[in-house]
């Protein structure tokens, strides 16, 4: 696979302070993190589309969920940035589990939402039918079943903004770009990397999500030498954004200790 150009990676900065980088889920864009904004008073919001979403131009090939990270470091090491904290959501926490194992040196302290190491065989099969679906047709032929799992179902029927923030940034979603992020997240395994993150930890999961990601949190908490875990809810697979003031207030205090 061609290694991910670390030019290719366009921060939106925001606040000052200690940098902390926000890494995203996939099929949506860096504004995902809007409840976040607040830490703009405390620290340096760093955050960046993915290859193919958002404004980020596609990758040239595939790519791994380490190449992600590795990419994140030549970044910031151009920039001269770091250590960093980090937050990553699905997707996004698997970028930062490689991240804060491969780059110890970089990293601060680490929020892993709604994430795990690796995903069960039946899930990783599902990835290949995703992908497969998205570039036959479309993303937003898989929105309605997506959000299902994103949310609770009485948050999705009261249809508020998140709801159709999602939905609208989902069905916008390039299909390649998609179908290459689902091949990335199925070929993970960074169970074997857990021992090497040093840094604290905070795990998040909503206490909607599914039984998959729910024991991958107790197990990360478990896992990792310096992690608590904290439960939000009600909330599914994207709880920052149905549960945002919980997420704000944990991380804002997890950051500060």
């Amino acid at each position: 696979m061609t290694p991910l150009d670390p030019a290719a990676i366009r921060f939106h900065r925001q606040g000052e302070g200690p940098a902390l980088v926000l890494l995203h889920c996939l099929g949506v864009t860096h504004a995902l993190w809007e409840p976040l904004a607040p830490l703009a008073d405390r620290f340096t919001l760093l955050s960046y589309d993915f290859p193919g979403h958002g404004d980020a131009a596609p990758s040239p090939g595939g790519y791994t969920v380490e190449a992600l990270a590795d990419q994140l470091a030549a970044r910031l090491r151009a920039e001269s940035i770091g250590p960093v904290h980090l937050c990553g959501l699905s997707l996004g926490g698997l970028v930062a589990q490689a991240f804060a194992a491969r780059h110890a040196a970089l990293t601060g302290r680490v929020v892993l939402g709604d994430t795990t190491p690796r995903y069960p065989e039946e899930m990783r099969a599902m990835w290949v039918a995703r992908a497969a679906a998205a570039r036959r047709d479309g993303v937003a032929s898989l929105v309605p079943g997506l959000l299902r799992i994103w949310f609770t179902e009485p948050f999705l029927t009261a249809d508020p903004p998140a709801v159709q923030w999602v939905r609208a940034t989902l069905s916008a979603c390039d299909g390649e770009a998609y179908g290459r992020a689902c091949e990335a997240l199925g070929a993970a395994e960074l169970r074997p990397l857990l021992s090497d993150i040093a840094a604290p930890a905070l795990v998040i999961c909503g206490t909607g999500e599914s039984q998959a990601f729910r024991d991958a949190a107790r197990l990360m908490a478990g896992t990792l030498p310096r992690a608590r875990l904290e439960w939000v809810g009600p909330a599914g697979h994207c709880s920052v954004r149905e549960q945002p003031a919980r997420w704000l207030s944990a991380v804002r205090e997890f950051l500060s200790a």
